[in-house]
């Protein structure tokens, strides 16, 4: 059993478990049930119930006899950042883009049906969106969440859509299910999205996908600007070929 350094009345033993599963995971992505009860000190059929609690609150998921955290963690603080080298390699990428466009430069994952930043850099604020890193976006109206959609299955990518609350935050909201399909289709086979005033007026993101060894698309790296600073047309032109420098560079960087 594992021994707790304090106890008493005030001390609540069952969530001190299920925190101490959750840093069980370290710098690792994925561990069994083994693993996470010979870690944590408790037995594996403790260890079995607070991972399933977990997996049905959502932070965290089964893949066969594996489990691993998912972003929505970040809700509890940054235990989240610390089981990626992701955002330790993004972050000085991203700083140096967002410098030499002073434009907002971020890195997202999907979690479930939002896109939530993991890492972010702006030098000059164009967005009235107060957005942190943490802060989640809805997937099927920014750019970013249609660049993580179109990494998913495209049954599953409908699933979610499916699921989603697909509210019209702007005029220009694009909310039908199939326009959407037909959008992220477009986004999967030129592996970057253009969003205008889908979530906000006046705004408009640009993203790519960060790409693994394996061609899985596990991030998504954005730019988000004003149409008051750029056209769509030259936002293409200006900035997609150094987002693609950039994301090539994270992937580069991540280990194998």
């Amino acid at each position: 059993m594992a021994a707790w350094p304090v106890s008493g009345d005030t001390f609540v033993e069952s969530f001190a478990k299920g925190l101490s599963v959750i840093a069980a995971f370290g710098h690792e992505r994925a561990l069994n049930l083994t693993q996470i009860a010979r870690r944590t000190g408790l037995t594996r059929a403790t260890a079995r119930r607070l991972l399933h609690t977990l997996v049905a609150l959502g932070f965290a998921r089964h893949d066969e006899d594996l489990f691993m955290l998912t972003p929505r963690v970040l809700q509890l603080g940054f235990a989240y950042l610390s089981t990626l080298s992701l955002r330790d390699v993004a972050q000085p990428v991203i700083e140096s883009l967002s410098r030499a466009a002073d434009e907002v430069v971020g890195l997202s994952v999907l979690d479930d049906l939002d896109a939530v930043y993991i890492a972010r850099a702006e030098v000059t604020s164009v967005l009235r969106r107060p957005l942190t890193v943490g802060s989640g976006v809805p997937a099927f109206c920014t750019s970013m969440g249609r660049v993580l959609l179109a990494g998913l299955d495209p049954d599953e990518c409908a699933s979610r859509l499916a699921r989603a609350e697909r509210r019209a935050w702007t005029r220009h909201t694009v909310t039908d299910a199939d326009a959407l399909m037909d959008e992220i289709a477009r986004v999967r086979g030129q592996g970057w999205s253009l969003a205008t005033e889908q979530l906000e007026l006046g705004a408009c993101g640009l993203a790519v996908a960060v790409v693994d060894n394996g061609g899985k698309v596990i991030a998504a790296l954005n730019l988000s600007t004003n149409l008051a600073r750029h056209t769509p047309d030259i936002l293409i032109k200006t900035f997609l070929p150094r987002l693609r420098e950039a994301a090539d560079e994270i992937a580069r960087q991540l280990p194998v």
